[in-house]
């Protein structure tokens, strides 16, 4: 997820906001997921520490505890600068992004 969330906050002048599950469904676990509220959290906190998060939360298999444990984290991190962004046309492929001038009026 960090490689998506990385690129869309250095494209993106609009917040940007990342909702991981609690790993991948396990049906062995007794949550049906593997990740605790403590590896959840350390995740999205080196997100927002890196710069990349206005907004966080959880998915799939998160708890209350999930949530307490993002937000004692994230507490007093500052929120990512949204940058300004030169405007001009932008088209995405499944590949990346590509940016080209003077495309569109």
């Amino acid at each position: 997820m960090r490689p998506y969330i990385e690129e869309m906050s250095r494209v993106a002048n609009t917040y940007v906001s990342a909702h991981p599950n609690a790993g991948l469904p396990n049906p062995l676990s007794d949550t049906g997921y593997d990740e605790s509220p403590e590896y959840t959290a350390k995740v999205v906190k080196e997100f927002a520490t890196s710069g990349f998060l206005n907004i966080a939360g959880g998915c799939c298999g998160t708890s209350p505890a999930h949530i307490k444990a993002i937000a004692d984290a994230l507490r007093g991190l500052p929120p990512r600068r949204i940058p300004e962004i030169e405007k001009m046309c932008r088209l995405s492929a499944w590949s990346r992004s590509i940016s080209a001038m003077n495309l569109c009026l």
